[in-house]
C-alpha cells in the first residue's frame, strides 16, 4: 500500500487537513492566534469535540466538516493548524 493511502496511526494527533471525506476525529486543539483562531474556537472546533470529514471541494479545497450538527467549510490552511485525534475502534458521537 503506498504511504499516501495508509489510514493515520490510532490516537495519533495529526493536521485535520490531512483527513479524508468519511473521517471521523476528535479535537485535540488549535493553533490559529489572533480573532480566527478565536472564531474557529467559538464555532466548535474546541478540544474534545468530534467531527466527520463531509466533502472536499472539486479542486479540494475548502473542505466541509460536521461539528457538533453544523456543516462548516475550511480552506486547507486554516485546517493545517487544527490538530484532530483518530480514534482506533473507538466510536466518535
Amino acid at each position: 500500500m503506498p504511504d499516501h493511502a495508509k489510514p493515520p496511526p490510532a490516537d495519533a494527533a495529526l493536521p485535520l487537513a490531512s483527513l479524508h471525506p468519511g473521517d471521523r476525529a476528535v479535537v485535540v486543539g488549535v493553533d490559529v492566534p489572533g480573532g480566527v483562531g478565536r472564531r474557529l474556537l467559538d464555532l466548535g472546533f474546541v478540544p474534545g469535540t468530534a467531527l466527520q470529514v463531509i466533502r472536499r471541494a472539486p479542486l479540494g479545497d475548502p473542505v466541509a466538516y460536521e461539528i457538533r450538527g453544523s456543516r462548516i467549510c475550511l480552506r486547507a490552511a486554516e485546517a493545517q493548524k487544527i490538530r484532530v485525534r483518530v480514534p482506533g475502534s473507538e466510536s466518535v458521537s
